[in-house]
């Protein structure tokens, strides 16, 4: 009961909050703490409830230059906003994506949206439940060694990843759902799993699984899920033959395990391109895809793309500029 009573104390609190900031009113007032700069803000956030690992595309008028997602007081995820340009007689407007990180607890986050001169208005979510599975994989002498011994060319694989993850470009490629990047419908591993590794030693690790494995006989063909720029294309020692695109500023989607990539860094693909086919190269047990979303850096559920527009521009546009 009090859970309930929670929520609905949560909910009234987000639509008094930051109303007079909404696209329904766009009045000149400060937050509660009067300590905000004055500004005519329009804004949207979709959706208003997310679930842990699901994104959150926040788009604006005019000023928003970051947001970040609090919650408990700690700031737990950010996003830069980029422009959606004019097309089809459409107006442009910005937008960003952020991810609600899987680890989350249920409750009430806070979206604070920021401008070059600092806070432009403060946003209250509530960030619903969600339960992930476990599983326990046990690893053989190769793959044990694979993992945990040193290497400085591991080292600087994930070195050249991280300066990719982390890279926000300008060009916006990819708006509406994405497709899947198989025909096969079997899953092996879903986002969110809680990971158990068992060593040959007997030592064990825990990690979160970042995407969703897809189990597929060896040279089942690989798709492009979006539109996009093939920013990596090449074998790396953990992932494999690994795929990476870019789909908008700081949004990317990864492809590893492959057993051949059919396709080159620089080229731009379109959802349904191949680019590559199943295989059990670097850490992989038997022949499977793993497929992976990047939203600056943070993972996000595959699934949640496939299920909506990233950009939806008739919600946003009916919304803003209304």
């Amino acid at each position: 009961m009090k859970r309930v009573l929670f929520f609905i104390f949560a909910f009234f609190l987000s639509i008094d909050f930051c109303a007079a900031f909404g696209a329904k009113d766009s009045k000149n007032i400060k937050d509660s703490q009067d300590d905000l700069p004055y500004s005519k803000f329009n804004y949207t956030v979709i959706p208003e409830n997310p679930r842990p690992g699901e994104p959150v595309t926040i788009a604006a008028t005019k000023d928003a230059v970051k947001a970040v997602l609090l919650a408990g007081g700690k700031r737990i995820s950010s996003a830069v906003f980029f422009t959606v340009p004019a097309q089809n007689g459409k107006r442009s407007f910005l937008a960003a994506v952020l991810t609600i990180p899987s680890t989350a607890e249920p409750g009430i986050g806070v979206i604070r949206l920021e401008g070059e001169e600092g806070a432009i208005c403060e946003i209250l979510i509530n960030i619903a439940d969600r339960e992930f599975e476990s599983e326990t994989l046990r690893l053989n002498s190769a793959l044990t060694g694979l993992v945990t011994q040193p290497d400085p060319q591991k080292t600087a694989e994930s070195k050249i990843l991280g300066d990719i993850l982390y890279t926000f470009g300008s060009d916006v490629y990819a708006e509406d759902q994405f497709i899947l990047p198989v025909l096969t419908t079997r899953r092996t591993s879903h986002y969110g799993e809680k990971r158990i590794n068992v060593y040959s030693s007997g030592r064990s690790s825990t990690a979160i699984h970042a995407g969703i494995d897809f189990g597929a006989p060896a040279g089942t063909e690989v798709f492009a899920c979006a539109p996009g720029k093939v920013v990596m294309a090449r074998s790396r020692i953990i992932t494999g033959n690994t795929v990476i695109i870019e789909h908008l500023p700081g949004f990317y989607s990864l492809y590893y395990h492959m057993d051949k990539v059919e396709t080159d860094e620089g080229s731009m693909v379109s959802a349904g391109t191949l680019i590559g086919r199943v295989g059990a190269t670097g850490f992989a047990t038997r022949p499977h895809l793993h497929w992976d979303l990047r939203i600056n850096g943070e993972h996000a559920d595959p699934d949640a793309f496939t299920a909506r527009p990233i950009i939806d521009k008739n919600a946003i546009l009916s919304t803003i500029f209304k």
